[in-house]
């Protein structure tokens, strides 16, 4: 999608603060933090919302997940907790119409949250 920010992140036209890339997604620091650990985890495919995922999404969907525990550990907030967190659109909150599972962690977070 040539105006989504996150493609453009993935294809390299803008800059990121990658921490992790392989075949099926990417991460990157949010530039936005709400919390001193705040990745977000993003398919290579472009998919705007949750509404959009189709079945064979279900693979690269759970390997957000995967990815992001993955993370987690890295940053040596797994034990202490982490929130992982994915919007779907605008009343939600998501404000990036191309899927994203947010990693936040490093502070207390509290229940519910918003």
């Amino acid at each position: 999608m040539s105006d989504c920010v996150f493609c453009k992140i993935r294809d390299g036209e803008i800059p990121a603060r990658k921490v992790h890339e392989d075949d099926a997604c990417i991460a990157f620091e949010d530039i936005r933090p709400a919390a001193p650990v705040h990745l977000l985890v993003v398919p290579r495919k472009h998919i705007p919302t949750t509404l959009d995922v189709a079945p064979e999404d279900e693979q690269v969907v759970g390997h957000l997940h995967v990815v992001a525990a993955k993370l987690a550990r890295e940053r040596g907030v797994a034990e202490a907790g982490f929130r992982t967190v994915m919007n779907c659109n605008a009343g939600a909150g998501q404000s990036v119409f191309h899927l994203h599972l947010h990693l936040l962690a490093g502070r207390g977070l509290r229940w519910p949250p918003g």
